[in-house]
């Protein structure tokens, strides 16, 4: 089962959503919160797979919620927003998706696949973490060359994932999901230190949230307001945030990439 929260300061929103679970077999409501104090509290004792949060409640937001938890007890998180203009902000704070009030049937039930998925990986994963002597240089000396492949356990399995096949690397909490052209693995793994093990020439941070392969970059756009995003070759588009904006035109300087 799938433990899930419902926080909002709206009753009929958080009927709402209780009444769009009700037939689906492999999730149980575990409680509901009226506030984000209460939701605080609540998450950290009743430990939800799934969060439903309100973005705007008075005192305490959604956003303060999420900000006031420590990283490690973070859940899957879907924001429930009256405004389209919160959306940005649900991303930067790492929610799995967000939904717009009045909710929209279609929209609902795919992030709730989304959320069925990452919390399928987390739970399938438990044990997945970066092989000693690939991820964690011993205390006293600094790694001497960057990391080539990633060892991915699954119970008694072993898979090995090389670096060069990686398209992008995707924060998740306290995980990261790297994206290949094929498959996603997931590891349980900061995206502070993988940016430290991987190679600088190839890998570079363009978000808080994502890390890319430079040579899968096929387009760069600029946006008015200094942020920008970025398309990749298999398609996927991602955004280039600000602070990362220059490093990564520095980096490109001397690669054919389109920019617009």
């Amino acid at each position: 089962m799938i433990k899930v929260l419902i926080v909002d300061d709206e009753p009929l929103a958080r009927t709402g959503v209780a009444l769009r679970l009700k037939d689906q077999a492999d999730m149980e409501i575990v409680g509901m919160c009226s506030n984000g104090k209460q939701a605080i509290h609540r998450i950290i004792e009743l430990t939800p797979d799934l969060v439903f949060l309100d973005i705007q409640m008075p005192i305490v937001s959604g956003i303060d919620v999420l900000r006031a938890l420590p990283p490690e007890t973070l859940p899957a998180i879907i924001f429930l927003t009256a405004f389209a203009d919160h959306a940005l902000t649900a991303f930067e704070v790492q929610a799995l998706d967000y939904l717009l009030k009045p909710i929209d049937e279609i929209r609902f039930f795919s992030a709730l696949e989304r959320a069925r998925r990452l919390i399928a990986l987390k739970r399938r994963n438990a044990l997945y973490h970066l092989e000693k002597q690939t991820s964690e240089p011993a205390p006293d000396t600094a790694p001497t060359r960057p990391l080539k492949r990633f060892a991915v356990r699954t119970g008694k399995e072993l898979t090995f994932v090389e670096a060069a096949k990686i398209d992008w690397i995707e924060a998740a909490g306290d995980y990261a999901q790297l994206h290949t052209d094929h498959k996603t693995y997931l590891i349980r793994e900061s995206l502070n230190t993988l940016e430290t093990l991987l190679d600088r020439n190839d890998f570079l941070r363009v978000h808080r949230s994502a890390i890319i392969q430079l040579n899968r970059i096929v387009r760069v756009t600029a946006l008015a307001n200094r942020d920008g995003y970025l398309t990749l070759s298999n398609g996927t588009q991602l955004r280039v945030s600000r602070s990362y904006s220059k490093p990564l035109k520095d980096r490109l300087r001397n690669r054919k990439v389109a920019e617009s």
